[in-house]
């Protein structure tokens, strides 16, 4: 079954009155204030590496040579990390992972130094190397705690944190009601990143970092205080310039109380990287970074966790629905006998949506697929498939006229001939 192309068009419909109703003069809530705050935490020049040998200014090439030779003189035998020898001159990934640990420095050689080498003493106790290949029990936890999905879109491979399981009692004294299993689960937290390291290629000019996503939504204000901090620490102090982004996403009123707890254990570097979003932005903020076809269903994109046993996701279209706004895409060149498959999703919903099939033939009865029906905040895709009988359109609309306030969007559609009309 091929797959058949279709003219889409988009029509949107505004309503005046309601794109023209004034917003109320309210105060700063808490969050924005906090949004506000932590923008200046974010150095405006912050640009991810290239690790280009090139582009370094002449201070920080002799730096790189200073700790390959302090590096050489400290550890006699062939010091490796990730796969990766640290001391291979023909081994471009040794330079940057090198130049990892001299940027969380600022260049200071014996600082970086210093930081390697308690890196390598760590990674050797803990089994670092070997920690992909156990079973560590926490298998209720894949894709719902911690889990790597999808990538951004530079190419980042995605890791998202989710600790909103903990809030119930029982399960936050089933993983953490000792210090045995507290070490557990940090154990679990390494496995997951060690996952996402071991896409990045340690290439100049390449994917050398992961990007984060945190929900802090339902997560225990207090309860998780010594797990967090414990996982802050030694994330930073062994995975230097890992993280090319930070965004949390449902930020609550408390993040103030959530931000001054994990501070201390940040450096100014880390905090630059920093994206804050408030709880009903979270479609919005994730597809500045992340294409909608990645971004997983419960964070309003199209990504399911079936995705990825069909291969690379096929590409989506977004839009804007303003507020006042009716948004009709309409998917035409539908042959008889052909079988439309979509999945559309509207960040935040709170707006009417249905479809319809629309017959070419004069005088035919438009086929109501999905009547319309209110779609809630939260939520997922839609995914739906219509088998026409005759040939016309498929029209998807969603109705805005209602709210004053624009969202995010994003569909695709695949159209499959009939076996008889290829």
């Amino acid at each position: 079954m091929e797959e058949a192309s279709s003219p889409v068009s988009v029509q949107q419909t505004p309503n005046l009155k309601d794109t023209k109703s004034p917003k109320p003069k309210t105060r700063k809530s808490l969050v924005t204030s906090l949004m506000e705050a932590t923008s200046t935490l974010r150095a405006p020049s912050f640009k991810e590496d290239t690790y280009f040998i090139s582009h370094l200014k002449t201070s920080e090439r002799k730096s790189l040579k200073d700790l390959k030779d302090r590096l050489q003189a400290s550890s006699p035998h062939a010091a490796s990390i990730w796969g990766v020898p640290l001391l291979a001159s023909a081994d471009e990934r040794s330079d940057v992972i090198l130049l990892k640990f001299l940027r969380a420095r600022d260049f200071k050689v014996q600082d970086a130094l210093t930081m390697l080498l308690k890196c390598l003493a760590w990674r050797k106790e803990f089994g670092a190397d070997v920690v992909l290949d156990e079973d560590l029990g926490f298998k209720e936890l894949e894709g719902e705690v911690a889990y790597m999905d999808g990538f951004d879109r530079d190419g980042h491979p995605v890791c998202y944190n989710a600790y909103g399981v903990f809030k119930d009692k029982e399960m936050y004294d089933k993983l953490f009601g000792d210090d045995e299993k507290v070490k557990r689960f940090l154990r679990w937290r390494v496995q997951v990143l060690e996952r996402g390291i071991k896409m990045l290629n340690f290439k100049a000019g390449g994917v050398n970092s992961i990007i984060q996503v945190t929900d802090l939504k339902d997560m225990p204000k207090k309860d998780l205080r010594v797990a967090s901090n414990q996982i802050l620490s030694l994330f930073q102090d062994n995975y230097p310039e890992m993280v090319a982004k930070k965004i949390f996403i449902n930020v609550p009123w408390y993040f103030s109380l959530v931000y001054s707890m994990f501070s201390p254990f940040l450096t100014q570097r880390t905090k630059s990287k920093f994206v804050i979003s408030k709880e009903g932005n979270v479609a919005e903020t994730l597809y500045k970074f992340i294409s909608p076809e990645n971004v997983p269903v419960q964070y309003g994109g199209l990504r399911r966790p079936s995705d990825a046993l069909d291969g690379p996701p096929k590409p989506a279209s977004e839009f804007i629905i303003k507020g006042g706004e009716k948004v009709n895409i309409q998917i035409e060149g539908i042959e008889v006998g052909a079988t439309i498959t979509w999945d559309l999703v509207v960040g935040g919903w709170e707006l009417d949506y249905s479809a319809e099939f629309v017959p070419n033939a004069e005088g035919g009865y438009t086929i109501a697929v999905e009547k319309q029906r209110r779609m809630a905040a939260n939520e997922v895709a839609i995914h739906n498939s219509f088998a026409a009988t005759q040939a016309g359109k498929l029209v998807l609309s969603v109705d805005n006229t209602a709210s004053r306030y624009r969202k995010v969007a994003a569909y695709r559609y695949v159209v499959r001939k009939s076996p008889t009309n290829m």
